[in-house]
């Protein structure tokens, strides 16, 4: 199994360890060969969710040509992995582009889905809060949706189950965004803001020592907001937790 490691542009400057725990998790449970293609850039997903899709023309190319080889792709990330399953695509070459979205995985899935992963050598002795993104829960169900009957499931929350000494903490609202967004944070600061300080408070409020969650963007959003309320709750990536030891 040869699976090629797409890192997000936020995680690959202001969160590497993320980035580290994710490649060294793959190679611990098992895959073969996991490469981090040098030429690997952004995906496109700003400029998308900014209304202007064409710009990201040369982003869809380059992933393309740095992606097609492999068996699975495999990134720390539910919205970047979102949006190249929906949203990649080349005029010049469709094919590629539809074998490359059929073939990407945020790494949670990939661990459950792919891999079957049923235990883990892993220890993490702290109390810590889940934030579902709202990409990976609604785009690419990782996890139930709390507003819908049907029987409760959880890809992340599954995983970190089979973490020694953890403390899940349960939450008041498990499944609101925190009102990053994307490009949202920016155009409607004060109310992302404002989210954001929602999703922190419910945090605190069952004694969270760790913020965890699929998305370094969503928990970038709270360490902003939990620095500011010179907080000592940290956010960390699952795949750092899922890698402890």
């Amino acid at each position: 199994m040869r699976v090629g490691l797409f890192i997000p542009c936020y995680v690959d400057q202001f969160y590497p360890k993320a980035a580290i725990a994710t490649f060294q998790l793959l190679k611990k449970l098992g895959v073969d060969e996991v490469v981090y293609p040098q030429n690997q850039t952004c995906c496109g997903q700003p400029m998308a969710n900014s209304g202007f899709e064409y710009l990201g023309e040369g982003c869809n190319r380059l992933f393309i040509e740095n992606f097609a080889e492999f068996d699975y792709i495999v990134a720390p990330s539910g919205s970047c992995v979102l949006h190249i399953s929906e949203h990649l695509h080349d005029d010049e070459q469709p094919e590629k582009a539809k074998d490359v979205r059929k073939k990407i995985y945020e790494l949670t899935s990939f661990l459950t889905d792919v891999l079957n992963v049923k235990s883990l050598n892993a220890k993490f002795p702290h109390r810590v809060g889940v934030h579902q993104s709202c990409h990976g829960q609604r785009g690419l169900h990782l996890s139930q949706m709390s507003e819908l009957v049907a029987p409760y499931y959880s890809k992340p929350g599954s995983l970190l189950n089979m973490v020694k000494d953890i403390d899940i903490i349960p939450l008041s609202r498990a499944d609101e965004c925190c009102g990053f967004g994307g490009t949202f944070c920016v155009t409607e600061e004060a109310v992302s803001v404002k989210m954001g300080q929602d999703r922190v408070a419910d945090h605190l409020e069952h004694g969270a020592e760790y913020i965890t969650g699929v998305d370094m963007s969503c928990l970038m959003h709270m360490e902003g907001i939990l620095r500011r309320k010179k907080s000592k709750v940290k956010v960390i990536h699952i795949a750092e937790i899922l890698n402890a030891e």
